[in-house]
């Protein structure tokens, strides 16, 4: 069984707990360690006690870079116990750093993976400091036998031009992990508001985006109940001035807490009508780039998305003919975007997404099987050579990082 160390920057992060339990689904022996940042215990993995090294702030750049250097001063007491993995997968940056130190301390150099599904802000200066921390991107990654990531758009504005990182790519859409062995297919249905309840909007997830509160909260107001806003999930404080107070004062916002995800997903997407699939957060960076998880979940379980023109999102679910897509994002375009909402326009968007094929929202068993064959592939290959062609499975995607 293939034993595959995975090094996350964050174990109360929920996508962290979704790659483990994909890796464990296909087959491999999975150890966990890495940083805290809080304590949500619906991130936990079951069977798994992961290998704390050290507590880590989110937006504090300068405090993380501190945390790593004393993680790799003193990693061999932390992982000295673990029997020696046959890969590593780091999950950003500074991971890599982590990763990089713990491929030496098992005997022979163990290969490293390195999972990048967001591009620091960091990352994208064009001034000393961002050549810097993209020199030292490359140097760290200069052996990586693969690269993860989420969206085609990191390749082509950031991997391919940028980077200096040379391995292959790996394309690994953040889809809805879908494990359970159903009698019958997922078959969402449409819900339509009953006389006098409002249209709901459900942002799930990674909450991070203060211009989308504002936004959400100015709109919600200007239509005075016709539409009402459901939050889900881990907000980002350090963004925000007064999450919680502010969320408390708005008449038309819910915050609802942490979820378990993939478990509630059915449950709290089964409440809204539409999904916010919009960010801010590095608003014409990696904001237009991503592919959110947001997207996948919300349309996996009929919630039709409201994306951005001119991003990654809006690209997509324009190739798929779904959603609806904003010019602008401002009060003005949202408004018109529901005081036009009839009962048959949204019906008309939400068949549009109920008859996608479900393999372009969920990763199933087999993708699970089909990922960890490769990076068992990957592994097994002489560090002199370069890994082989991932498949063209559903769930990834090879992507050559040398196309013109």
């Amino acid at each position: 069984m293939l034993h595959i160390l995975y090094l996350a920057h964050d174990l109360a992060d929920p996508a962290v707990r979704r790659r483990v339990l994909m890796l464990r689904e296909g087959g491999a022996d999975v150890s966990l360690a890495g940083f805290r940042r809080d304590d949500n215990v619906l991130a936990s993995v079951e069977g798994i006690a992961p290998i704390e090294l050290g507590t880590t702030a989110d937006g504090q750049f300068g405090q993380r870079i501190a945390a790593v250097a004393k993680a790799c001063f003193g990693l061999g007491g932390r992982l000295g116990g673990l029997r020696r993995p046959d890969v590593i997968i780091a999950r950003n940056l500074e991971m890599l750093a982590v990763a990089n130190r713990a491929a030496t301390l098992f005997g022979a150099k163990v290969p490293v993976v390195y999972e990048c599904l967001d591009i620091h802000r960091l990352l994208l200066r064009k001034d000393m400091a961002g050549k810097a921390i993209r020199g030292a991107e490359a140097y760290l990654g200069r052996d990586v036998r693969a690269l993860i990531t989420s969206s085609p758009a990191f390749v082509d504005n950031y991997f391919k031009p940028l980077s200096g990182l040379t391995a292959p790519i790996m394309l690994l859409e953040n889809k809805v992990l879908e494990l359970s062995d159903h009698d019958a297919p997922i078959s969402p249905v449409a819900r339509l508001p009953q006389d006098g309840e409002p249209w709901r909007i459900g942002w799930f997830g990674a909450l991070r985006c203060s211009k989308s509160l504002k936004l959400l909260s100015d709109f919600s107001r200007a239509m005075a109940g016709q539409v009402e806003i459901e939050l889900r999930g881990r907000p980002a404080y350090s963004e925000f001035d007064d999450f919680d107070g502010f969320v408390r004062n708005e008449p038309f916002m819910t915050y609802h807490g942490p979820y378990k995800n993939p478990e509630d997903l059915a449950r709290i997407y089964g409440a809204v009508q539409f999904s916010w699939a919009i960010d801010f957060f590095e608003e014409g960076l990696n904001s237009s780039w991503l592919l959110p998880n947001r997207l996948y979940e919300g349309c996996r379980y009929g919630a039709v998305p409201i994306a951005l023109s001119g991003t990654e999102t809006a690209r997509f679910v324009e190739r798929k003919m779904i959603g609806f897509r904003l010019a602008e994002a401002n009060l003005e375009h949202l408004a018109d975007l529901f005081q036009t909402m009839t009962a048959d326009r949204y019906l008309t968007a939400f068949n549009a997404i109920v008859a996608q094929d479900p393999k372009v929202w969920i990763c199933d068993r087999a993708d699970c099987q089909a990922l960890v064959r490769d990076i068992a592939q990957i592994a097994a290959l002489p560090r002199t050579v370069q890994p082989v062609p991932v498949l063209s499975q559903p769930v990834a995607q090879k992507v050559d990082v040398h196309e013109g």
